[in-house]
Formats: C-alpha cells, structure tokens, sequence
C-alpha cells in the first residue's frame, strides 16, 4: 500500500514538473517572440496563466479572431482577471469591435472606477462610435482620476483646437505639457490653437520649437514658414520654404509665398517666376495665383496683361466679385471705346447687384457715366 502510495505521489510530483517546465519553455519562447511554439508549450501546461498567454501570443501573432475567443474563455471562466478583461476591451477596440468594447470597458469601470485607463478607453470608443459627448465626457473623466493623463490631455485639446475654440484647448494643451513640456503632439496642437487663430506670431516659437526637437516634416516646416512669413521675416521664411521645396518641389503653397515675397519687395519677375511655377505644379489652379500674376503685371504697368490674369482668376472664383471689379477697371483702362468698356460693367450689375457697399455703387455710377459718353458721342 505504502509502495502504490508513493508511486502516486511520484507520479503528482513528475507531472507538475512536467508542466512546471513546459511553462518555462513556453515563457522563455514568448519572450524572444516564437510564438506559435509557445502556443504548443502552454497548451502542455494546466497552470491558470497559461490560457491569457495562449490569448496575448495569438494577438501577438495578428490572429485576432483566435486571441478574442481565448481572452473571452478566459474571462468568462475568471470574471475578477480585470487584466485579461483590459487587453480584451483593446483588442476589441483595435479589430472595430465596438460595441462589444463599450460594454466591457463599461463593466470594468463598475468594478474598478478609479483606472483611468478604462475611462481614456472607453472614450476612444464612443470617438469611433461618432458620440463625441460621451467621448469628451470620458476623457474628463480620465484626467478627473489623473490629472496627468497625457493622452487624454491630448485627445481633448485636439478635439477644442478643430473646433477653434483656443482658450479651452490651451487649458488641457498646458495641463500636458506642464507634465513633459517636449511632447511634440502636445505643442504641435499648441502652435495649431494659435495659428489657426491667426496669432501667427505667437504660434511661431511652437513651430520653431517642434523642428528643434526632430519634427522637420514637410506641413510642420510651412507652417513655420508661413508664420515667418506673416511676421514680415522674409529671409527666415524664404530659408524656410527652400527647405520645404527639398522634400516636395511640387508644393504650390511654398511657390505662391516665395512669390508674394518678392512681389511685395517690388522684384516683379522673380515673383512672377514663383507664381507661375506654382500655378503650374497645381491641379486645379486656384485663383489666388492669377489674381498674384494680375498685381505683377500692373506692377509692370501692363494692363492688358493684367486683365487678362483677372478674367482668369474670375473664371476660377466666380463667386469674389472684386476679382470681377478689377476685371471691370483694367478693361476701363485698356479700350478707349465706351461702347466696349459698358458690357463688363453691366455684367457686374447682373452678377453682383444685390451686393451692398462702396463697389457697386462706383460700378452703377460708372454705367451710367458711360451711358451718357456714348450718348454724347453718337450727336
């Protein structure tokens, strides 16, 4: 009896070994990221851990439909495995499982409302869910529970900076940035709420700050250029766009300013050299472009020119009516026929009539001018 006895026993002590070092194996074979053989190895093994990493190698692995129906056996048998539950809700959130992901972060919240992890996540749902109340209302939540919560801070200030209301966006922006004051996502939203509030010059120092710490990319570097740019810095931006044309010789956008530039410096043909390569690069052409060419020409005291950038420009923007006007105007100046000069005025009358202010009352008053020199001429 003694003899069976200890033969059991034996065979409890070599089975646990057994498994005990199946488990190290598979542990060992997670680590250096074999995970399909480490799948094998904690199958071999009955130890409670080794379903989750059964779950976290097929996640690791991509095969997403495998890891959830493991994750999901794992917390249906342990409902407490809160971590088991945590790495489901993301995965759930990562293969657009949304509605399934609510209701777990949900649950997890009941039973663990102080994580704020469970509420930035639950928040990233109810964002692919398009309800941004409840987003905002979760990320709130999360830095209720951690004021340092940087991707929360980050989400929120995002979502105030597209919606350009600037004071509200800075107040989480510097929240984040008191905790790491180098957070490029975090300043690139900061040099944003300013820039597009047109503050300019205060956005400048941001995106000067962001190339600084690496982030030379091409939208960040015109940015910076364009700030530049508008605080009458010309020789910095034009530094600036040379740079930006380095990593894309096709970006109109760094054309078109390097021309004003020299329009406003009076160097006629070198702005028109830039604005033509810009219009040339883009599709479609803009009319901003045609109007800039227009101011060159009369610049070079070319009207008829002029006239023609302006009519082309009108074409591309019918709806700015004084891009219309000066069409009217340059024409004033290039045909000394009235009876010439009359029909673009009058077209202005049908375009833009209903309009309200000084130009169409100059346009009407110049009608009928024009009316009473054709009148005169023909006695």
């Amino acid at each position: 009896m003694r003899t069976v006895f200890k033969v059991a026993i034996l065979m409890v002590f070599i089975k646990a070994e057994a498994q005990s070092s199946a488990l190290a194996v598979a542990d060992s074979l997670y680590a250096i990221g074999d995970y399909t053989w480490a799948i094998n190895h904690y199958a071999q093994s009955n130890v409670s851990n080794s379903s989750l990493q059964i779950a976290r190698s097929y996640n690791a692995l991509g095969r997403y439909d495998k890891a959830i129906a493991q994750y999901e056996d794992v917390v249906a048998k342990r409902p407490e495995a809160e971590i088991a539950g945590f790495e489901l809700g993301k995965l759930y959130l990562k293969t657009k499982s949304f509605e399934e992901g609510r209701k777990l972060f949900s649950k997890l919240i009941a039973s663990n409302d102080s994580n704020p992890e469970y509420h930035y996540y639950l928040g990233e749902i109810f964002t692919e869910l398009n309800q941004p109340a409840s987003s905002l209302n979760s990320y709130k939540k999360a830095i209720e529970k951690d004021s340092q919560h940087l991707k929360s801070l980050f989400r929120l200030g995002k979502y105030f900076v597209l919606k350009r209301e600037k004071e509200t966006a800075l107040r989480y922006l510097n929240q984040g940035l008191d905790v790491y004051p180098d957070d490029v996502s975090l300043i690139n939203l900061k040099a944003l709420a300013y820039f597009n509030n047109d503050e300019h010059h205060v956005a400048l120092p941001f995106f000067e700050r962001l190339v600084e710490l690496g982030e030379d990319k091409e939208y960040i570097l015109s940015k910076l250029a364009y700030c530049y740019f508008k605080s009458w810095e010309f020789e910095k931006a034009r530094t600036i766009y040379d740079r930006v044309l380095s990593l894309n010789d096709e970006n109109a956008d760094a054309y078109y300013h390097l021309g004003i530039m020299h329009l406003k410096e009076q160097q006629a043909d070198s702005a028109h050299m830039y604005i033509q390569k810009s219009i040339e690069v883009q599709t479609p052409v803009l009319a901003t472009e045609y109007e800039a060419l227009a101011r060159i020409e009369r610049i070079r005291e070319n009207p008829r020119k002029a006239l023609e950038y302006y009519q082309m420009a009108h074409q591309e923007a019918p709806e700015v009516s004084m891009l219309f006007h000066n069409v009217c105007t340059l024409a004033d100046q290039v045909y000394d026929n009235p009876e010439k000069v009359l029909p673009f005025y009058e077209e202005y009358i049908d375009r833009y009539g209903n309009e309200k202010g000084y130009a169409i009352e100059v346009v009407k008053k110049r009608v009928s001018q024009l009316k009473q020199e054709i009148h005169f001429s023909k006695k």
